[in-house]
């Protein structure tokens, strides 16, 4: 039985999952975050391009934060192929938490390990065609429409001032970046596109058919067509497998086995390759960044219905 002719499963996994929610704590380094409720849980799961199966209020809106690190790799890779990309940002994974610039100082050259820790994710959004931020954020934000079908996604303006107001650490790893030749250009243009990249607000029926696009080859069902090539497919749903978990990404692999990404909201997607697309959405954060809740849910799905990849 897949997830999706198993709908009240699927209910009551969320519903016990939700009791770890108390042992974690909302992203209140960002202002605008630390206003969203703890005890939220939700669950969308699509196949074939379309939601197939929800627990929880899969209408709530979330920003993306860093699971946007993959849709934005995704189309720097497409902007500027894989030599221009990787001459910039590396391929390894890294224990350290996901604002460190501990490596950027001790590793030759000092590039940033892999795209999915900031300062990776700063060098990749810098990669971005366009001449101006909002043409690079339109181009962005279009890219997200058709992975989703969903026109009306934008930016949220509050979290994104909230977030650029509290960028030092990633201004400072931005200022570190120019000076050793990996991005160019204006830094505040940088940060000012960053933080409304990753305050791009969806939900966890969005959240899903985007993670089915990339586990389907990078094809939209709706139109039968490649969005995202297959090669680049590949390459991110490697990197979620590797460094998508932040530095928990090790045990995840073991214990669920799935590419998946998080954001600091609560926001999870996970890939199921050639099956399924998993939006969750649980702003209750465990200490390295993830929702404690929604690893808890993704481990019980991954033992259910036999998802890991290994």
């Amino acid at each position: 039985m897949t997830m999706c002719q198993d709908n009240e499963a699927l209910k009551l996994m969320v519903q016990e999952a939700l009791q770890y929610t108390p042992y974690g704590k909302v992203a209140d380094y960002i202002p605008a975050l630390s206003r969203e409720n703890p005890g939220t849980l939700s669950l969308a799961v699509s196949e074939s391009g379309t939601t197939c199966a929800t627990a929880g209020d899969t209408s709530e809106m979330f920003t993306l934060q860093s699971i946007s690190k993959v849709i934005t790799l995704a189309l720097a890779l497409m902007d500027q192929g894989e030599e221009g990309v990787f001459s910039r940002v590396g391929m390894e994974p890294t224990g350290d938490p996901f604002n460190s610039i501990i490596k950027l100082e001790t590793h030759s050259p000092s590039k940033p390990l892999n795209p999915m820790i900031n300062a990776g994710a700063l060098a990749v959004t810098s990669m971005l065609q366009g001449s101006t931020v909002d043409e690079k954020l339109g181009r962005l934000l279009t890219f997200i429409h058709e992975l989703t079908g969903n026109t009306s996604i934008t930016y949220n303006e509050e979290v994104a001032r909230s977030e650029y107001d509290t960028a030092d650490l990633n201004r400072s790893l931005a200022f570190f970046l120019k000076q050793h030749q990996v991005i160019e250009g204006d830094v505040e243009n940088l940060l000012e596109l960053y933080t409304k990249q990753c305050a791009i607000e969806v939900n966890c029926q969005d959240l899903a058919k985007m993670a089915y696009v990339i586990a389907n080859r990078g094809i939209h069902t709706a139109s039968d067509r490649p969005v995202i090539p297959l090669h680049i497919a590949r390459i991110i749903k490697t990197f979620m497998v590797t460094c998508g978990m932040y530095n928990a990404s090790g045990e995840f692999a073991i214990k669920v086995g799935v590419p998946a990404k998080s954001g600091v909201s609560g926001g999870i997607m996970a890939s199921i390759p050639h099956k399924a697309g998993i939006g969750i959405y649980g702003p209750a954060l465990d200490e390295k960044g993830n929702s404690i809740a929604g690893m808890k849910l993704l481990e019980s799905l991954s033992q259910r219905y036999d998802l890991s990849i290994f």
